[in-house]
């Protein structure tokens, strides 16, 4: 089963400072103009900040489920999911990384200490 854009919002939306936004039918999650996640407008793919120097690794370990973004995306810290490919709690976990990317290292810091161990099991 599909990871659904209600799953999404409702683990971004958990997330300190985020605003949902629709940008030509992708709904994105951001941190002021910083948008960290972005669902395409069929839900198929999700987009998320990723370190770039890791992006190919990702890609090469699990090429049915992770792909580059288009090639106007590429030079930022961005790879894109299949949203059938992924479970729950691994979208939690890519979204809390995504959003860690994009907020300064203390609220990271700060809210990764006030979460229980189990967070992402809670997006089941």
């Amino acid at each position: 089963m599909a990871v659904t854009a209600e799953q999404v919002r409702r683990v971004a939306m958990s997330l300190p400072r985020t605003t949902e936004g629709l940008v030509r039918d992708h709904i994105k999650f951001r941190i002021g103009r910083i948008v960290y996640v972005s669902l395409s407008p069929d839900e198929s793919r999700m987009g998320f900040g990723y370190p770039r120097e890791q992006r190919s690794a990702l890609i090469a370990a699990e090429p049915t489920k992770f792909l580059m973004p288009r090639k106007s995306d590429e030079r930022y810290q961005w790879v894109v999911a299949r949203t059938s490919e992924l479970d729950p709690v691994e979208m939690a976990e890519l979204v809390l990384d995504a959003w860690c990317l994009v907020v300064s290292r203390k609220a990271a810091a700060d809210f990764l200490a006030s979460v229980p161990a189990d967070w992402p099991a809670q997006f089941r």
